[in-house]
């Protein structure tokens, strides 16, 4: 059975890898004996790879490319090919939203957001998840195997509830309000992930979504904590390495004849 789990020898591309999930990601997958290529917009000395990945410079190399550049997406994943073969996964997790401590536009009420902002995270979230599905997917395809990965939120099923932050208002005197392109780019991925599992399907390349909950960072409000832990069942939020499971069934072949699903991991967030 263990075997049925194991991802070793396996290279699995992580897109966003140096980012707090994306670093997870790729450490648990590295030691559990896959070769992990992270694609990062940045590029990464190798003292600094050091000390994201202490003890694991043999199992992860970070290639250049921006998941909103296809010229430079092939051009990594053709460099990839080189060193290690064609990709037996891809986790598409690079990702961006609005800061809670940024600007009042980029949290500013639904009738004054500006464009800018949904261009930026609609090409991100969306529009980047296409193109490494189409750059990487069509290298697995032409082997007859692979599975796509696709990070998502809650609020890819549910809309984000406003309440949950009417606190800022009340304490700052200016409105916030949760924008509605994080949420429109992560709804995309649901159909998106339908799309390409059952186009791909015949040719054995399997694509699924992962749709996470809150995740522990210490970066939130504590009056955002409270007010969202009340919504949880569990009454917790995930800790950081509470993903890595799913991350690995999914590029495993116990996930053999799994495809076009959404798994949402949320402490139970959307069930009420």
């Amino acid at each position: 059975m263990s075997d049925l789990f194991s991802v070793a020898g396996k290279v699995i591309v992580v897109t966003g890898g140096l980012g707090q999930l994306g670093r997870e990601f790729a450490t648990s997958l590295a030691k559990a004996g896959a070769k992990v290529a992270v694609y990062s917009r940045r590029p990464v000395t190798q003292d600094k790879l050091d000390e994201l990945f202490p003890g694991l410079g043999d199992s992860i190399k970070v290639y250049e490319a921006s998941v909103t550049d296809k010229t430079a997406l092939e051009a990594a994943t053709e460099k990839l090919i080189a060193d290690w073969g064609v990709p037996h996964a891809l986790v598409n997790n690079a990702g961006i939203d609005s800061k809670p401590d940024g600007g009042a536009e980029q949290n500013a009420p639904f009738e004054v957001y500006p464009q800018k902002f949904w261009d930026d995270i609609i090409d991100v979230n969306l529009t980047g998840v296409m193109l490494c599905s189409q750059v990487i997917g069509a290298k697995m395809a032409e082997q007859g195997r692979g599975s796509i990965i696709n990070v998502g939120s809650i609020y890819g099923l549910v809309s984000p509830n406003q309440a949950l932050y009417a606190y800022r208002e009340k304490r700052d005197g200016v409105p916030f309000i949760k924008a509605v392109s994080y949420a429109a780019s992560k709804s995309g991925l649901v159909n998106l992930t339908r799309y390409v599992a059952t186009y791909w399907a015949e040719k054995n390349v399997r694509c699924n979504l992962i749709s996470f909950g809150g995740v522990k960072t210490g970066s939130f409000d504590k009056e955002f904590v409270d007010n969202f832990l009340e919504r949880v069942p569990m009454r917790r939020q995930a800790e950081k390495g509470e993903y890595n499971g799913v991350v690995q069934f999914l590029a495993s072949d116990a996930s053999s004849y799994m495809t076009g699903s959404n798994v949402v991991v949320d402490g139970g967030f959307t069930a009420w």
